[in-house]
């Protein structure tokens, strides 16, 4: 049957939220209970020898000197934790969508040399393939008009996932100054997701539509659109996957800029990636217009990364050609939104 979850999918995803609770790893759970704070009557002051050693240890993820990026894999910074816990709450609940390009699948093969895999060891690479290279690419980014906390956009950001499309998101929260309004002035009603396609002129709203619309025009075809997402099943899915983060990525922040910024900023990154998820609550409240380069499981834009940041595979990855900033890990990017984009 199609897009249905056999064994080998759910231990797929199994796997996953296991990868995810390996970000909780024994550098970042000390810090969490050291961190904790007792009863404000017997509150503790961290000694400033202890405060050096963290930031020593928290990586920038920017560029160093030797044209590396400095970079953990899996690193959460101490007062991060509980929102990439919250983010990673959620993801058993979206049955492994947004997590998995279409036709995912995995082979091991000869390691080579400058080729990304997912694990290699003993001379042999674990690679994750899929079959989104054989789908029609849109000469322009296809435009969302969405936000963070809506179930139905949620759906249309899982299709594009399983599609490998990359997506210009116009965030549009609640305190929308610019996007929410071009969406009541353009389609006549505050109804999200809003797409608007430059490559074809289709513009439409309703979730259902939109993906069918995706999968007939850049993916297998219509008819190969997963009824999971067109129906009500994974509505109610995405609703309860979001319950955790209690709607952040819905309203605009009251400090946010009020026009965006003079070009999007290019992220790459995936839907199902607690780290990825708190980037773009960040975008959203800040009403940041983005490129999302989808880079789900099995998507050969991971190799893409790989090669361009020499050799570092993780993501979220920013690129601002506002100000010229690349850099790694989803706390410090966080920080560079909200310093860059607030008043």
């Amino acid at each position: 049957r199609r897009h249905s979850f056999p064994m080998l999918r759910l231990l797929a995803v199994a796997a996953l939220c296991l990868s995810c609770a390996d970000a909780f790893s024994s550098s970042a759970l000390p810090a969490l209970c050291s961190s904790a704070k007792p009863h404000s009557s017997f509150r503790s002051t961290p000694s400033t020898s202890s405060l050096r050693m963290q930031e020593a240890e928290t990586p920038s993820g920017l560029a160093t000197s030797e044209g590396k990026y400095d970079a953990k894999r899996f690193y959460v910074r101490p007062d991060r934790l509980a929102d990439i816990t919250l983010a990673g709450l959620g993801l058993p609940l979206s049955l492994g969508f947004g997590a998995f390009a279409e036709g995912y699948g995995v082979s091991l093969e000869k390691d080579v040399e400058g080729e990304y895999a997912v694990l290699k060891a003993a001379g042999y690479a674990l690679k994750e393939k899929s079959i989104v290279a054989d789908f029609p690419r849109p000469a322009q980014p296809i435009e969302l008009y969405e936000f963070q906390g809506c179930p139905f956009c949620a759906k249309v950001r899982y299709a594009a996932a399983l599609l490998d499309l990359d997506i210009l998101f116009k965030p549009s929260p609640r305190e929308s100054k610019v996007n929410r309004p071009f969406v009541v002035e353009k389609g006549g009603k505050s109804q999200f997701p809003y797409m608007v396609d430059p490559n074809t002129g289709t513009e439409m709203y309703e979730s259902a539509d939109i993906i069918r619309y995706l999968y007939k025009n850049y993916g297998p075809g219509e008819d190969k659109a997963p009824e999971l997402l067109t129906g009500p099943v994974m509505t109610f899915g995405a609703a309860f996957s979001l319950i955790p983060r209690a709607g952040k990525g819905s309203k605009k922040s009251a400090d946010a800029l009020d026009a965006p910024p003079a070009k999007p900023v290019t992220v790459w990154g995936y839907e199902a990636s607690p780290f990825s998820k708190v980037v773009r609550e960040a975008l959203n409240e800040l009403e940041v217009d983005h490129v999302w380069k989808s880079c789900a499981r099995g998507s050969p834009k991971r190799q893409v990364l790989f090669d361009q940041t020499g050799g570092t595979m993780q993501l979220p990855y920013l690129e601002d050609d506002n100000t010229g900033t690349k850099m790694f890990e989803s706390a410090e990017i966080v920080d560079y939104l909200r310093k860059t984009y607030s008043k």
